[in-house]
C-alpha cells in the first residue's frame, strides 16, 4: 500500500506546485532537503558505530551477563517461559540494554538477533509466541535512559539545550512500556482462558 501512497503524494505534490507557480520553490526545497537528509544520516552514523562498539565490548567483556543477571528478576517475569542462560534471553538482555542507552536504530540489529531465537524457541511457527509478541512490546516501547540518538538530532539541529528532553522522555517511555506490558499480559491471560 505504501508503494502507492509514496508516489502518490509526490505526483499530487508536483502537479499543485506546477499550477499555483511554486514549482520552482518545490524543486529547490526538495534538492535542500535531499542535501540535508545525507548531512543528517552521516552525523547519526558516528553516533550509531559508536553504541554499537559499545556494545560489542560490552558483550565480549562480560557486562552483558552482569546486566543479564541485574535484570533477570524483570526477564523472569516478562518470558517466563525462556530459559535464563539460552541465547534468546541473552539477546533479547542485548536489545533491552542498547534501548535503555537509547541507541535507537543502532538496536535495531540486537532486536532481530532477539526474534530470530525466540522464532527458533517458537513451537508454532505459524503465528507469534507470547514471548515474541511481549519482545515486541518491549523493543518498541522500551525505556531509555539515555535517549543518545534524539539528543544527536536535536544537537545536529542546532538545538541550544539538546539534553534538556531527558525528564519528559523518562516519563513517556515508562508510562508506554507499563502500558504495553499491562496490555500483553492481559492478552496473553485471555488467550490462556
Amino acid at each position: 500500500m505504501m508503494n502507492y501512497i509514496w508516489p502518490a503524494i509526490m505526483i499530487i505534490s508536483v502537479v499543485v506546485s506546477f499550477f499555483t507557480g511554486k514549482f520552482e520553490a518545490v524543486s529547490v526545497a526538495a534538492i535542500e532537503g535531499a542535501g540535508d537528509g545525507v548531512k543528517l544520516c552521516l552525523e547519526l552514523c558516528g553516533v550509531m558505530c559508536f553504541w554499537t562498539g559499545i556494545m560489542e565490548i560490552a558483550e565480549k567483556g562480560g557486562i552483558v551477563k552482569r546486566i543479564s543477571k541485574l535484570l533477570s528478576p524483570l526477564t523472569r517475569l516478562l518470558f517466563p517461559k525462556i530459559p535464563q542462560n539460552s541465547r534468546a534471553m541473552s539477546a533479547i538482555v542485548m536489545n533491552m540494554t542498547a534501548n535503555i542507552l537509547g541507541m535507537a536504530n543502532a538496536a535495531t540489529p540486537l532486536g532481530l538477533k532477539a526474534m530470530q531465537e525466540l522464532k527458533e524457541l517458537n513451537k508454532n511457527k505459524d503465528s507469534a509466541s507470547d514471548e515474541m509478541c511481549m519482545f515486541v512490546v518491549i523493543n518498541t516501547a522500551s525505556i531509555q535512559l539515555i535517549p543518545a540518538t534524539l539528543i544527536a538530532l536535536r544537537a545536529a539541529a542546532g538545538s541550544a539545550a539538546p539534553t534538556e528532553i531527558i525528564l519528559p522522555v523518562w516519563i513517556t517511555s515508562a508510562a508506554s512500556v507499563l502500558v504495553g506490558v499491562t496490555a500483553a499480559k492481559i492478552f496473553q491471560k485471555r488467550k490462556a482462558l
